[in-house]
């Protein structure tokens, strides 16, 4: 079954869209004008996809993760080339259901651990069909009203 989840949430890399990616850094304090130098074209592809090939998409759903930066109806960008450590943000299936958590690994333990506090940890015990099946690398969410 993950074969066929992964296979689905493939990206397709037809075309490259570049642009324009200013040199300098826009301040989110103190107002100052903007330069007029361009740094190069940005392929927001080659920025957030370093493995083509073991990368997939998923969209994230509820609040477990949101002390992260994640939020339900975000973008989730996950690469199965990534070897998944303690402390990396991971997408599995645990038991037929798919997840994003943090991943804990303490004593020969797993632990699945939310960023919100009104969520539980989990832990995998040995009997749990379990698969990690990458590690979030990038989230792309909408901000304010647009």
């Amino acid at each position: 079954m993950a074969a066929n989840v992964k296979n689905r949430y493939k990206p397709v890399m037809v075309a490259k869209i570049k642009r324009p990616l200013y040199l300098s850094r826009v301040p989110a304090g103190t107002f100052s004008p903007a330069d007029d130098y361009i740094e190069k074209a940005l392929d927001l592809n080659e920025h957030l996809i370093k493995h083509e090939a073991a990368t997939f998409f998923c969209r994230i759903s509820g609040d477990s993760m949101k002390g992260a930066g994640i939020f339900s109806g975000d973008l989730a960008i996950v690469d199965r080339s990534i070897k998944a450590v303690s402390g990396s943000i991971v997408v599995v299936n645990l038991n037929g259901e798919t997840n994003c958590k943090r991943l804990k690994l303490a004593k020969n333990k797993t632990y699945l651990c939310p960023e919100n506090p009104d969520f539980k940890t989990i832990e995998i015990n040995s009997d749990a069909d379990f698969e990690i099946w990458g590690v979030v690398t990038n989230v792309i969410h909408k901000v304010g009203k647009s």
